[in-house]
């Protein structure tokens, strides 16, 4: 027996309908979507390039630049066969993570750059972050609704992976205080981690009062 999550090949209700049109047509504008979307975060990352100062966050914005570029390629087949692609989706490793500092530091207001010679990393790494968070929502929105079993896995698959990129920039972000994470006090912390508890025992579910069909 397959693990659920394996991809398998996708059974049609129609004898007669061919992977390659196995698609519903939300799907299909999704898709669309989904594919234009991954171009222009792509295509962002290639400008946001040339503005980057940092060797550490220009690592990351290569990094994930090549392992997007890789599950498009995939996407993109697997959406034109309506099979599966021909490797597997990958898994994004961040190299090294470190616990995240917590507590807020003086910092100069924030406001929009006057001109380019205003950009800095800080903004590039917010840019980027933004750009991932869209899409892993986009992807997340998506999948329930693609008919295409092969499709529908590959998509589902790499949201994970662009939460672990997400992450990996805010923990540079926060490593250099761009990001900067507030905490509540102990009291207020511990009140809210023990705001709820498990239920026990067996639930009472009412009866459903519809008919039964025989």
């Amino acid at each position: 027996m397959q693990p659920q999550n394996q991809m398998q090949p996708t059974t049609n209700a129609n004898p007669g309908l061919t992977p390659q049109m196995n698609h519903g047509g939300h799907e299909m504008f999704d898709m669309h979507e989904i594919l234009s979307g991954a171009i222009n975060v792509l295509d962002q990352y290639m400008i946001f390039r040339t503005f980057v100062q940092d060797t550490e966050l220009l690592s990351i914005l290569d990094r994930q630049y090549n392992f997007m570029l890789s599950q498009y390629n995939l996407t993109a087949e697997c959406f034109s066969t309506g099979q599966k692609p021909h490797q597997e989706t990958a898994t994004y490793m961040i190299p090294n993570i470190v616990p995240p500092i917590y507590g807020l530091k003086p910092s100069a207001p924030k406001k929009p750059n006057q001109s380019l010679s205003d950009v800095k990393d800080a903004g590039i790494s917010g840019h980027m972050l933004g750009l991932i968070k869209s899409h892993a929502s986009l992807l997340a929105m998506s999948a329930p609704e693609i008919t295409n079993g092969a499709v529908r896995r590959v998509i589902a698959s790499q949201v994970q992976e662009f939460v672990e990129m997400a992450y990996e920039i805010f923990m540079y972000q926060n490593q250099h205080a761009y990001y900067q994470v507030p905490q509540l006090d102990a009291n207020d912390t511990t009140q809210m981690l023990q705001a709820y508890v498990a239920a026990n025992g067996a639930p009472q579910m009412p009866k459903n009062n519809k008919p039964h069909l025989h």
